[in-house]
């Protein structure tokens, strides 16, 4: 949606959205996926509204109408997703002072089923961490990969904001930090070790190429793309879910799934 069309949508929303969005990025540490995913949700909500809804103007009956309409073409896991968007931005702009009054306030998420959590066996596990070979490019990293989230069970954003002077191979420690920017010290296993130290030369050799070829290397990152950046938490689901697919594993693989088999 550009510029032009948003002040269409509800002036007030631009006005706003970029506080909103530093916010989340600055104080929440939140992702950038994850912020544009408020911000289309909180657009949806003003779109639904109109141009003319101002700010203060908004009651909750409005939030359900909003959810009720919602309903139609979305999941409770969904609708719920995009209420507590919406939750959130109000939340900011009430402490912000820059509305009188929550109108989400006392409006509860609606109520989903309850998902058992997805883990691998044992053996699952090593079939998908073995998959990787000669055949995939980068496999010393995806191996390193896989290892070092199931031996620490980091969420696959911790995994990726990684740097390589955040591992201590003496006492077995990397330092990850969290949500909130809480910052933690996790032990890592003797395999997660020997697969990071296959991986270091291909690592090294890498960036060494990129420098060759006039490029500008992440040269902290601990995990690389094949142009020298720092991996995506989406590159890695991918790859997991590729391996799993090749190894003949029937659970959905996800980063996730390792965590929990982890746990």
């Amino acid at each position: 949606m550009s510029r032009e069309s948003e002040q269409q949508v509800n002036p007030s929303l631009v006005k706003y959205q970029d506080d909103f969005a530093n916010w989340l990025a600055v104080e929440r540490s939140y992702s950038v996926h994850t912020v544009d995913g408020y911000l289309h949700d909180i657009k949806e909500f003003f779109q639904f509204l109109g141009a003319r809804k101002q700010f203060n103007n908004i009651k909750p009956e409005n939030i359900h109408r909003f959810v009720a309409s919602l309903y139609a073409s979305n999941s409770s896991a969904t609708v719920g997703r995009k209420l507590s968007a919406l939750r959130t931005f109000f939340r900011f702009l009430s402490r912000s002072g820059k509305i009188k009054a929550d109108p989400l306030a006392g409006i509860q998420n609606p109520r989903g089923e309850k998902k058992i959590p997805v883990f691998l066996t044992v053996d699952e596990v090593f079939s998908l961490i073995e998959e990787p070979g000669p055949r995939d490019t980068f496999s010393t990293r995806d191996i390193a990969i896989m290892e070092l989230m199931y031996s620490t069970g980091m969420r696959v954003s911790e995994l990726v904001s990684r740097d390589i002077n955040h591992l201590d191979f003496d006492t077995g420690m990397v330092r990850v930090s969290g949500k909130g920017k809480k910052e933690r010290v996790v032990p890592f296993g003797s395999a997660a070790a020997e697969a990071m130290q296959h991986y270091f030369p291909v690592r090294f050799d890498l960036i060494q190429l990129c420098i060759k070829r006039g490029k500008n290397p992440d040269s902290n990152a601990l995990f690389l793309n094949s142009r020298g950046k720092r991996i995506t938490a989406r590159s890695i689901e991918r790859i997991i879910k590729e391996y799993g697919i090749r190894a003949g594993i029937k659970t959905d693989v996800t980063p996730h799934a390792l965590r929990h088999s982890f746990a």
